[in-house]
């Protein structure tokens, strides 16, 4: 279906997201941190990043400016995917971010969320 960027430091968040989307012929790609997911963007170009917060050497807050300032990946669609829910207003109004999501989550919920984001992005 779609190529997937899971950028969480959380390696059971990680592996529960591969088996849950992979199941649905999702492709996934893996980053620990904002500083490889920017990498990993450039050089696979996902159709959709689920991105963390709060992440050793670069926090979702940085990966996501930086992904907006960028004209090759400011269109790309993200999911904000963290545990620090008090941060949900920071990206009311961030035009990439298409939902936000807190830890723990509903599987069933986050399915749904990535199939529409990857039906409005194209």
């Amino acid at each position: 279906m779609a190529k997937l960027l899971v950028v969480d430091d959380d390696r059971d968040v990680v592996e529960l997201l591969n088996f849950l989307l992979e199941r649905h012929g999702h492709q996934l790609l893996e980053a620990e941190n904002g500083r490889e997911g920017l990498e990993t963007v450039l050089r696979e170009h996902p159709d959709l990043i689920i991105l963390d917060i709060m992440m050793p050497e670069m926090d979702g807050f940085k990966m996501n400016k930086h992904l907006l300032e960028n004209k090759a990946t400011k269109e790309i669609p993200v999911i904000i995917l963290t545990a620090k829910g008090q941060v949900r207003d920071t990206f009311e109004m961030t035009p990439n971010i298409k939902y936000f999501m807190e830890k723990p989550f509903d599987p069933k919920d986050l399915q749904t969320k990535v199939l529409d984001a990857l039906r409005e992005n194209n």
